[in-house]
């Protein structure tokens, strides 16, 4: 008779397998559709459909504004978990509950303000001799705006957790506070930052309702690349629809795994330094 091995995670055939489902249903297969329905048109008409110069132009304001609204909120995410975490001023609480508005905020009440805001006559945008709104700078601030969270709560965790013990050995051998924050901070958040960073990409390429609002939705100006899918499905093209779909999604794919290897591989090298140290 041989002795049954206990198994250290019990259950893990069972939730394993039901992983696997629910990954296969809700990811998976509308994935695998989306390209099945799209190719089914043939090649020549996908190309055809993918590569005009509408849709090419609706590629470079979608994947440039995205970008640079990530950029922006990885530089003032950082700032902002970094105020939230070291210092202590009155309405804290309140400026940190504020962080996360924008994940429950619908994104059509949240374009709409921006747009009031942003406009030639509105409270912000009378001030600026130039337009926010109805151009690339106000899909810009609209994207900016429902990324931050991202950057910040992937960012504040590890600057609660981080040691100050180590801060203080390295002020104790001569590091001034910016050696002390580029050499031993900054190298443990940048995994985490890294992270905040991707996810704020990911979230500004797919968004739709913040940005058709103060966007104008001017064909090869301010038209993104999510707005012509759904023109596309409102007048039953979906053919079209799914190709555009597809490249943005394998478009997005291929930045997110660039992103990845960053942050693999500062998570490499920052388990190289912690073990020297």
């Amino acid at each position: 008779m041989f002795k049954k091995r206990k198994r250290i995670l019990p259950g893990f055939g069972l939730t394993f397998g039901f992983s696997i489902l629910y990954i296969s249903f809700f990811i998976f297969l509308p994935i695998s559709m989306l390209f099945l329905h799209s190719f089914d048109i043939g090649w020549s008409k996908f190309l055809k459909i993918v590569t005009e110069q509408r849709v090419l132009m609706s590629y470079k304001i979608s994947f440039g504004t995205a970008f640079i609204a990530a950029i922006i909120n990885a530089v003032f995410g950082l700032l902002v978990a970094w105020v939230l975490v070291r210092y202590r001023f009155p309405g804290k609480r309140i400026v940190d509950a504020f962080i996360d508005l924008p994940f429950a905020l619908p994104t059509a009440v949240a374009g709409i303000t921006l747009t009031t805001l942003y406009s030639p006559d509105g409270w912000i945008g009378r001030f600026f001799s130039f337009k926010i709104a109805y151009t690339p700078l106000g899909i810009i601030v609209a994207l900016t705006f429902i990324g931050l969270p991202f950057v910040v709560r992937m960012v504040q965790p590890v600057l609660e957790n981080f040691q100050k013990d180590v801060e203080e050995a390295a002020a104790s051998l001569g590091a001034n506070r910016f050696q002390i924050f580029w050499k031993v901070i900054f190298p443990s958040i940048l995994p985490a930052l890294l992270t905040g960073f991707s996810l704020a990409f990911a979230r500004s390429l797919g968004e739709y309702g913040s940005v058709v609002f103060i966007s104008g939705n001017m064909p090869m100006k301010t038209e993104i690349t999510p707005l012509l899918i759904m023109t596309k499905l409102e007048q039953y093209d979906y053919a079209g629809a799914t190709a555009l779909a597809v490249v943005l999604l394998v478009i997005s794919f291929l930045l997110l795994f660039i992103i990845s290897i960053f942050q693999r591989y500062a998570n490499r090298a920052f388990n190289i330094q912690g073990g020297k140290s």
